[in-house]
């Protein structure tokens, strides 16, 4: 049965009205959940873009398709003193969301049930735009993106993902299953979740649609309807793949920033030996534009559920030099700051635990979107990045105080002096900044 855009969209909202998602509990708060709260964080693409830190004090961010308003409530804990708006189809999850933000202290935040291709009705300009789990629903992927560019200030960012055609296969497999029996005609609810749920649980395990698709603890039954109404029965659900994510930024003239994960698309991480590549591999590999790797990777091995990626108004290319190409008159101009996600309470609190013990510092254990590995700093080094949880600091000021930590070389017993204190240092921030943790700008 093909469906007119407007009939879609309103079996989308009927969809949503029934069961709005997600469907954490309103007293369920991500301020804790580091990850989440490093992606959802404005200073994150805009240091990717600009390589500078951005005060989200008064920054008006957007919310599209919010639903229940998780993701909004991350939003306005990653991003201080930011305005949250929310908008989305559903007025039931519409009524959630304000519950929600408000129930967190959020009073600053408001949300109205629209559309995405009437956001300039709101008469509103944005500093960032997230649009979580949304675009691939839309009828029309163009007019969406050209609605939020509309809206987006001059140097904004938009977040948005897509499914993936080759990742999500199984599933689009499952969805032209149920249709074909009948459970999509209308709008899936209860009954239709429990049938397609019987039906996959009564498949042989090692029967391929449910070996691919079934991964849900029957005990939680609630959960199991949500994720069933979300997997085998949504609608409106298409795959992309990374050319199809290109050709829709290029026709709505917007600029691929990255991958919001860009470390875990990384080309060489999928071969034993990247150091030691096959000949043709060596020749052509440095000569592979990114958007090619990217497909390169999505083909060897389509790992991720979402295409996830940030992106802006199409500009001139900003002049920004890798910190591994600064020079001396450029550290002197540093300003060292610890990414505010990881400024928390919390973090600090384990930080002094584990340099009063001695142990390594596992960074990365808090955020892991920026790396495919586990992130130790040495105790010593910790002790001396502490001053970065009170403010911001030069690189003269952390090499003064890993000058009285180390005073003298370990090996050689010999005095350490202030410019191998210094070098020092810019080696440790160096690879700390690779992944975003650190934060360098002038």
């Amino acid at each position: 049965m093909n469906l007119s855009a407007p009939e879609l969209l309103e079996k989308i909202r009927q969809q949503f009205d029934q069961a709005p998602y997600p469907t954490n509990p309103i007293e369920q708060s991500p301020k804790h959940v580091y990850e989440a709260l490093f992606v959802h964080s404005l200073v994150t693409p805009y240091y990717l873009k600009y390589q500078q830190v951005i005060d989200t004090n008064g920054k008006l961010i957007l919310d599209v398709g919010c639903g229940t308003g998780y993701m909004a409530l991350a939003l306005a804990e990653a991003n201080p003193g930011a305005k949250i708006v929310g908008i989305d189809l559903s007025e039931a999850s519409i009524d959630l969301a304000r519950k929600r933000l408000q129930y967190h202290g959020f009073v600053d935040s408001e949300f109205h049930t629209l559309s995405i291709e009437d956001l300039p009705s709101l008469g509103l300009q944005f500093d960032y735009i997230n649009c979580d789990e949304t675009l691939y629903l839309l009828p029309d992927l163009n007019a969406a993106l050209q609605a939020m560019k509309s809206v987006l200030k001059p140097n904004g960012i938009i977040r948005g993902n897509l499914h993936s055609a080759i990742q999500r296969q199984p599933y689009y497999r499952a969805q032209k299953l149920f249709r074909m029996l009948g459970l999509m005609e209308g709008q899936p609810g209860d009954m239709e979740a429990e049938i397609a749920i019987a039906t996959v649980k009564s498949l042989k395990e090692n029967i391929d649609l449910r070996a691919k698709t079934w991964d849900l603890d029957v005990s939680k039954a609630p959960e199991v309807k949500s994720e069933a109404l979300m997997n085998y029965l949504l609608q409106g659900d298409k795959g992309f793949t990374i050319p199809e994510m290109f050709a829709a930024l290029d026709a709505a003239d917007l600029e691929f920033l990255s991958m919001v994960n860009w470390r875990q698309w990384d080309l060489l991480d999928l071969f034993k030996e990247p150091d030691n590549l096959p000949v043709f591999w060596q020749l052509s590999f440095s000569e592979v534009p990114l958007r090619e790797r990217l497909q390169l990777f999505e083909l060897i091995h389509s790992q991720h559920r979402l295409l996830d990626f940030w992106c802006t108004h199409s500009s001139e290319p900003v002049e920004m030099r890798s910190v591994a190409d600064w020079e001396d008159a450029d550290w002197d101009r540093a300003i060292v700051q610890i990414h505010p996600i990881l400024s928390s309470e919390p973090i600090k609190s384990e930080l002094l635990s584990t340099v009063a013990q001695y142990k390594p510092f596992e960074i990365s254990k808090y955020v892991q979107a920026s790396t495919r590995s586990i992130i130790e700093i040495e105790a010593n080094q910790a002790a001396c990045l502490l001053p970065l949880w009170e403010a911001p600091q030069t690189l003269k000021t952390l090499a003064e105080r890993w000058l009285k930590i180390q005073p003298v070389n370990p090996i050689t017993l010999e005095p350490v002096n202030p410019q191998q204190a210094r070098e020092e240092i810019k080696i440790l921030l160096s690879s700390l900044e690779i992944f975003l943790y650190v934060l360098l700008s002038q």
